[in-house]
């Protein structure tokens, strides 16, 4: 308990335990499974203590695009984490809720005195999100990508540079795609994938000289639970992507690269396209070299150097 929020504690993990070790500490958020449970295992295999944050306790409470039940709790990410060779703690939390995330990133200070990769992955993803209609004949409830997704990721954000700025160091980083750039899933995401891009940027302004830096990766398509159904859904769409979809593994593969290389200095405030810039740090996904679909979805944008405050 902290103030007046709770962080609800996993049935059989050792949440209470404090280690204060040299070890570097990230926090993904969204990781019950997919894209954030990914690359919570990828910055595991980098030997690092990752809190892993995500709604899903037991089974049958996230559902795929057909209706089926998708696997998946924070716990069984956390036990992955440990098992790739880091330390996996997994946190019930709802991004949704302002005291939930404060009373977490007191709680990372408490156990751990830092934190040194934040991977803003937390999205609302609505069961119409992949359906071939315009945005006005689904649901009203899309647009809460736009809470959960953009609006989370600056309130962890925030929390992480508070954190962050008086130790020098750390990396906040944000899940994006080629969404931002192309029509992708309707304009609810399309907007969310460009905000974390902006975020991304905007930040690194506020943050230069404080060693802290920011990225947005624009991953290619994703082996997760839901694409694998999507694949099954609409497979004239999907066949060709998921042919060459990364592990999310490799951008967390990434992402710890540009943390802890000079080369992320350089980049911070970027938003990069995943398998370029990979290849630029000489990472494969697993021994493939994965491809850009910048010439078929587009490029990032290059924003203004002009600061007006």
């Amino acid at each position: 308990k902290s103030g007046s929020a709770v962080v609800a504690e996993i049935p059989g993990q050792r949440n209470s335990e404090i280690i204060m070790e040299a070890v570097k500490v990230a926090l993904v958020t969204g990781a019950s499974r997919g894209a954030g449970a990914g690359m919570a295992r990828g910055l595991g295999e980098k030997g690092m203590t990752v809190y892993v944050t995500g709604r899903t306790v037991t089974l049958g409470d996230a559902k795929g695009w057909d209706g089926s039940t998708l696997p998946g709790t924070v716990a069984e990410t956390a036990e992955a984490v440990t098992g790739a060779g880091g330390r996996g703690i997994a946190v019930l939390c709802d991004h949704s809720d302002d005291q939930q995330v404060e009373a977490l990133f007191e709680r990372i200070m408490v156990e751990q005195g830092r934190l040194d990769i934040l991977v803003n992955n937390a999205t609302f993803i609505h069961h119409q999100l992949i359906e071939k209609k315009p945005f006005w004949e689904k649901e009203l409830e899309a647009c809460n990508i736009l809470d959960v997704g953009l609006r989370s990721a600056y309130v962890a954000s925030w929390h992480a540079a508070r954190i962050m700025v008086p130790q020098g160091s750390g990396m906040i980083a944000f899940g994006s795609s080629f969404g931002a750039s192309c029509y992708m899933h309707g304009p609810a995401y399309g907007a969310q994938k460009a905000g974390l891009d902006k975020l991304a940027h905007d930040m690194a302004v506020d943050l230069r000289n404080t060693g802290v830096r920011t990225v947005s990766i624009w991953m290619g398509p994703l082996v997760t639970e839901r694409s694998r159904i999507a694949r099954k859904v609409n497979p004239e769409q999907y066949v060709n992507f998921i042919e060459t979809a990364e592990n999310p593994d490799f951008t967390a593969h990434i992402i710890h690269t540009l943390a802890t290389e000079d080369k992320g200095v350089e980049l911070s405030g970027r938003t990069l396209i995943g398998a370029e810039i990979a290849g630029e740090l000489g990472i494969t996904d697993r021994g493939v070299a994965r491809p850009s679909y910048r010439n078929a979805l587009g490029s990032p944008n290059e924003p203004n150097a002009a600061i007006v405050y």
